[in-house]
Protein backbone atom coordinates (compact mmCIF):
# COMPACT_ATOMS: atom_id res chain seq x y z
CA UNK A 1 0.00 0.00 0.00
CA UNK A 2 1.37 3.39 -0.94
CA UNK A 3 0.43 6.81 0.45
CA UNK A 4 -2.31 7.42 -2.11
CA UNK A 5 -3.97 4.09 -1.32
CA UNK A 6 -3.67 4.77 2.41
CA UNK A 7 -5.35 8.17 2.02
CA UNK A 8 -8.18 6.57 0.03
CA UNK A 9 -8.63 3.88 2.69
CA UNK A 10 -8.63 6.45 5.50
CA UNK A 11 -11.17 8.64 3.67
CA UNK A 12 -13.50 5.69 3.15
CA UNK A 13 -13.15 4.38 6.71
CA UNK A 14 -13.74 7.78 8.33
CA UNK A 15 -16.34 8.92 5.75
CA UNK A 16 -14.38 12.10 4.97
CA UNK A 17 -12.97 13.59 1.79
CA UNK A 18 -9.64 12.44 0.40
CA UNK A 19 -8.26 15.97 0.91
CA UNK A 20 -9.17 15.89 4.60
CA UNK A 21 -7.72 12.40 4.98
CA UNK A 22 -4.47 13.50 3.33
CA UNK A 23 -4.23 16.54 5.64
CA UNK A 24 -4.79 14.28 8.66
CA UNK A 25 -2.16 11.79 7.49
CA UNK A 26 0.39 14.53 6.74
CA UNK A 27 -0.27 16.11 10.13
CA UNK A 28 0.21 12.79 11.91
CA UNK A 29 3.43 12.05 10.03
CA UNK A 30 4.79 15.54 10.77
CA UNK A 31 3.91 15.28 14.46
CA UNK A 32 5.61 11.87 14.77
CA UNK A 33 8.69 13.12 12.87
CA UNK A 34 8.98 16.27 15.00
CA UNK A 35 8.65 14.32 18.26
CA UNK A 36 11.28 11.79 17.17
CA UNK A 37 13.63 14.58 16.04
CA UNK A 38 13.45 15.91 19.63
CA UNK A 39 14.26 12.43 20.95
CA UNK A 40 10.74 11.75 22.26
CA UNK A 41 8.85 8.47 21.93
CA UNK A 42 5.44 8.34 20.27
CA UNK A 43 3.25 5.55 21.67
CA UNK A 44 -0.03 4.57 20.05
CA UNK A 45 -1.56 2.00 22.41
CA UNK A 46 -2.23 -1.25 20.58
CA UNK A 47 -0.53 -0.06 17.37
CA UNK A 48 3.08 0.49 18.41
CA UNK A 49 5.85 2.80 19.54
CA UNK A 50 8.04 5.02 17.40
CA UNK A 51 11.39 5.92 18.97
CA UNK A 52 15.01 6.73 18.17
CA UNK A 53 18.20 4.86 18.97
CA UNK A 54 21.72 6.28 18.93
CA UNK A 55 24.31 4.15 17.15
CA UNK A 56 27.93 4.68 18.10
CA UNK A 57 30.71 5.09 15.56
CA UNK A 58 32.27 1.81 14.54
CA UNK A 59 34.75 0.24 12.15
CA UNK A 60 33.69 -2.15 9.42
CA UNK A 61 35.32 -3.99 6.58
CA UNK A 62 34.50 -3.26 2.96
CA UNK A 63 33.55 -6.72 1.65
CA UNK A 64 34.82 -5.98 -1.85
CA UNK A 65 38.27 -4.59 -1.01
CA UNK A 66 38.78 -5.77 2.55
CA UNK A 67 39.73 -2.22 3.58
CA UNK A 68 38.68 -0.96 7.02
CA UNK A 69 36.24 1.94 6.94
CA UNK A 70 34.90 4.19 9.69
CA UNK A 71 31.12 4.32 10.02
CA UNK A 72 30.09 7.53 11.83
CA UNK A 73 27.70 7.66 14.78
CA UNK A 74 24.08 8.41 13.94
CA UNK A 75 20.55 8.33 15.27
CA UNK A 76 18.11 5.89 13.66
CA UNK A 77 14.33 5.56 13.76
CA UNK A 78 12.84 2.48 15.39
CA UNK A 79 9.31 1.03 15.47
CA UNK A 80 8.09 -1.62 17.90
CA UNK A 81 4.66 -3.01 17.02
CA UNK A 82 1.97 -3.17 19.69
CA UNK A 83 0.01 -6.25 20.69
CA UNK A 84 -3.10 -5.50 18.61
CA UNK A 85 -1.01 -4.90 15.47
CA UNK A 86 1.00 -8.08 16.06
CA UNK A 87 -2.20 -10.07 16.56
CA UNK A 88 -3.76 -8.59 13.42
CA UNK A 89 -0.91 -9.67 11.16
CA UNK A 90 -0.59 -13.16 12.64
Amino acid sequence: MNKKELVESMAEAADISKAAAEKALNGMLMAVSDAMAKGDKVTLIGFGTFSTVKRTARKAKNPRTGALIEIPAKTIAKFKPGSKLSDAVN
